[in-house]
């Protein structure tokens, strides 16, 4: 490949997988915490969100590509002792979860935010609270680990700032600044916070910190393995960097050959590939992908790779709505063919198929058989002994010829 070389936009959707993971077959045999570690480190992060009508964000793009896991190993990857934890939570894409190696290069983050520089409102209340901050801080680190449910003066929940009252301010300006840290989460999946010298391994708060400039090139060179090929809002977007820290790191990693600037068929802005992509000619998946899914959440360059208009249903008001609630495309081959409104009904031990749809061009009976798969594997995964597949659709009816 040479500079400015050109890319069919096949090639491109194909690069972009394959980076993603799924140019390549499931393991086979039983999955261990191993292969989630391996697989973490290739996506960069998981991304967390507490919406729980399927499974919990995080758990969900490592069964896409992995297949059946048991969740219980991420779980002690992420929260468990301190000895066998692998990853911590900061703010990377949105909320995530990050491999324990990768925490030097968010500490020039951490420090704008000690400096006056935190994300959103929290950034006031840092300079408005910053003596109320530091009781907190001092709470927990005489009480130990704490929710902020759990701080004996949280005050009242109010309207602003998504409703957090202020001890829910203080504590995540301090996770913010790097301060404290996710010690494990409770049962609703409240967030528990601790001292970081007490949750990170020695070894880990040992590594030397970057420059701000090396880490927005390690990142940047992170995103585009993740990405494989992309645009430079696509590689800002997946750590969230700076516009103007991610336009001068580019010339830089384009200068040193870590980047090479690509033009690729049918995309209106400039792109950027991975030297060390790999360019496969075909691709075999199969997989369900959740609306948080680092091949996808980028909607925009969902739709410039895979012909695909995508929103999620429940930032949408009902009346708007177009495909469900939690709609999850389903990936086949090197194509998006089909997606479908699911929901795990634990009361029932039911994965509910509210509706399927399928993609302008798709022939239902090529799609029906490994949907059905697909949907069983992650019925069985999720501890579920039916799935309940919708009647109305060409695709529905195709799945209901193979009962």
């Amino acid at each position: 490949m040479t500079r400015h070389a050109k890319l069919s936009a096949a090639s491109a959707r194909r690069i972009a997988l394959a980076a993603q993971g799924f140019g390549l077959p499931r393991p086979n045999g039983k999955l261990n915490a191993g292969h989630l570690k391996r697989w973490i480190a290739r996506l960069g992060l998981l991304q967390i969100d507490s919406v729980n009508v399927l499974a919990r964000a995080h758990y969900l793009p490592l069964f896409s590509r992995l297949g059946a896991y048991d969740r219980a190993d991420l779980d002690r990857l992420a929260w468990g002792r301190r000895g066998e934890r692998a990853l911590f939570e900061f703010w990377a894409h949105e909320a995530s979860l990050l491999p324990l190696a990768a925490h030097p290069l968010f500490r020039w983050r951490m420090a704008q935010a000690r400096a006056g520089h935190a994300k959103g409102s929290l950034n006031a209340f840092g300079r408005e609270r910053a003596a109320y901050i530091e009781e907190v801080r001092r709470e927990i680190a005489d009480r130990g680990p704490l929710a902020a449910s759990q701080l004996s003066n949280a005050g009242e929940r109010r309207g602003a700032w998504w409703g957090w009252n202020d001890g829910k301010l203080a504590v995540e300006w301090l996770f913010f600044a790097g301060i404290v840290t996710t010690a494990t989460r409770r049962a609703a999946f409240e967030r528990v916070y601790d001292l970081t010298e007490r949750v990170l391994p020695a070894d880990v708060q040992r590594l030397p910190t970057p420059t701000a400039e090396e880490a927005q090139r390690e990142l940047l060179r992170r995103s585009a393995r993740a990405l494989g090929v992309a645009t430079e809002f696509d590689l800002r977007d997946y750590f969230r960097l700076p516009v103007a820290d991610t336009k001068a790191r580019l010339a830089e990693l384009v200068e040193a050959g870590d980047l090479m600037p690509v033009t690729v068929e049918g995309w209106q802005r400039p792109a950027y590939l991975d030297p060390s992509a790999h360019h496969p000619r075909k691709i075999g998946a199969r997989a369900l992908l959740a609306p948080f899914d680092p091949l996808i959440w980028e909607r925009d360059r969902t739709h410039r790779i895979f012909d695909f208009f995508y929103r999620i249903g429940i930032y949408t008001p009902v009346a708007k709505r177009t495909h469900g609630y939690y709609v999850l495309p389903f990936l086949l081959g090197d194509r998006l063919v089909a997606r479908v409104d699911l929901k795990a009904d634990r009361a029932l031990s039911t994965l509910l198929v509210h509706a399927g749809h399928l993609e302008d061009g798709q022939d239902p009976d090529d799609v029906a058989a490994p949907l059905r798969d697909e949907l069983r594997l992650m019925a069985d995964w999720l501890g579920l002994e039916r799935v309940l597949l919708p009647r109305a659709g060409a695709l529905a009816k195709a799945m209901a010829r193979m009962q």
